[in-house]
């Protein structure tokens, strides 16, 4: 059995995480100049794939909500490519936009199916 608000300590983390991914993913384009050489596509791909996997698994252990984990990724990635064609030497992308959403959707699945191992397995220890 968990100790009593063991379980609101692990969402707070979890939303710790998800809003350093947010701040990161903001401050990364909002800069012309990115650390390191420019990405090409496929790794450019890649990495908005990577960074809304993380984002929306962290929102789903946040929330206990895939629906919920996966709208509030897909509307930051959105916000962040408007946001990026403001930006002088950035350009926003569809394409971009659509790696954040299967990034996205992926990584909120994956949440809620580890949320939900983690139930089943204490209800088995529970009742043994």
């Amino acid at each position: 059995m968990t100790p009593p608000g063991t379980s609101s300590r692990f969402r707070a983390v979890w939303w710790l995480i998800s809003l350093g991914i947010m701040g990161t993913v903001w401050w990364l384009s909002s800069s012309a100049d990115t650390p390191g050489p420019p990405l090409v596509h496929p790794l450019d791909w890649i990495a908005h794939f990577t960074a809304y996997f993380a984002l929306a698994y962290a929102l789903g252990r946040a929330t206990g909500r895939r629906d919920v984990a996966l709208v509030i990724a897909v509307w930051w990635g959105a916000l962040d490519e408007v946001h990026q064609a403001f930006v002088p030497g950035r350009d926003a992308g569809v394409t971009d936009w659509l790696f954040d959403l299967v990034g996205a959707w992926i990584g909120s699945r994956l949440a809620m199916r580890r949320r939900r191992r983690k139930q089943g397995g204490e209800k088995e220890t529970e009742s043994t």
